[in-house]
């Protein structure tokens, strides 16, 4: 397990890894202090990290601009934000551009944990306020794994399509992966939000994250061993 953090504030940096290894003393902790540090070593790293955990303040590239680098750079894993800005706005444009979780630094540590651990398991994570006010036509049912969204009617294309949209990989990235035209993955694209009766990715993230779907994968132990970029 490999977690790469982005934060110009060593500080913080020192904190997370200190949080992470209490928990365990397994992962790979490797820092950057700004977002060009972070990009050039996820180009020329042989393996990409885990997970990625990212301030959207830094020095050299603030806001949503630091988080659509590192997602082109790094288009396949997913994304935290971790950041003292949690307005509404802000929480929703991170999830359009992919982020697969939003932590306010206010979170307690424990709650942070919990976070990354869902992500990391396969899920998506969308902070109370955003998820509580969401619109949402019945009751919230709590499922595990694809078997929830297959309950839907989605075929096994279409949830690796619902996979790979809500990770922000564009339409032309999904067809190339999944080996098929685009527009076959708009016309699944459509099946699913018609299936799930949202509207848009965003939409569909916050779905998934208030009925509890985790995409089936292999989850992970959390430790550190830190291993500054700089």
């Amino acid at each position: 397990m490999e977690i790469l953090v982005i934060d110009d504030h060593p500080l913080i940096r020192s904190g997370i890894s200190a949080m992470l290894s209490c928990h365990d003393a397994q992962c790979v902790i490797r820092e950057a202090s700004d977002c060009g540090t972070a990009t050039r070593w996820l180009i020329d790293a042989t393996n990409s990290p885990d997970l990625i955990l990212l301030d959207l303040n830094l020095s050299d590239c603030s806001g949503l601009a630091a988080l659509a680098a590192i997602r082109e750079a790094a288009p396949c894993t997913p994304v935290v934000v971790l950041s003292a800005k949690d307005d509404r706005k802000t929480i929703l444009d991170a999830f359009d551009l992919g982020a697969m979780g939003f932590i306010p630094k206010t979170m307690s540590p424990d709650l942070i944990w919990s976070a990354l651990g869902l992500v990391l398991a396969g899920g998506v994570f969308v902070p109370h306020k955003i998820v509580s006010d969401a619109a949402e036509p019945e009751p919230p049912v709590t499922f595990s794994g694809t078997s929830a969204l297959q309950s839907l009617g989605l075929t096994v294309r279409q949830i690796d399509t619902l996979r790979m949209l809500v990770q922000g990989l564009p339409n032309k990235s999904i067809a190339r992966n999944l080996g098929i035209a685009e527009a076959t993955v708009k016309a699944y694209i459509s099946a699913v939000l018609r299936a799930m009766n949202v509207t848009s990715r965003t939409q569909a993230v916050i779905w998934l994250s208030r009925n509890g779907v985790r995409f089936d994968g292999v989850g992970a132990n959390l430790g550190t061993s830190q291993c500054d970029l700089n």
